[in-house]
């Protein structure tokens, strides 16, 4: 799978992770006006054997992505509110 990583500005150590660059259709407005403006960082080939500098395994990243068109990854003791 493909997978193109945004990172946040707003909300430092967020990133969101999507099977297609640059489309946010699936992300809910909500979410974006949290994460801010999405910045592109970089992309790569995301298999389940991978090694992830992420809190979950490359398997559950893949199926989240899947299911629901894209992983957040918020850094730890983060929630959702807006600042």
């Amino acid at each position: 799978m493909q997978c193109h990583v945004y990172r946040s500005r707003r909300k430092p150590g967020s990133f969101l992770l999507l099977p297609e660059k640059g489309v946010f259709t699936r992300i809910p407005a909500s979410l974006l006006k949290i994460f801010g403006e999405p910045e592109f960082s970089f992309e790569f080939d995301l298999t389940p054997e991978r090694n992830l500098m992420l809190k979950a395994e490359a398997s559950e990243v893949m199926r989240v992505i899947r299911e629901n068109g894209f992983f957040l990854q918020l850094p730890p003791n983060e929630d959702l509110s807006a600042d």
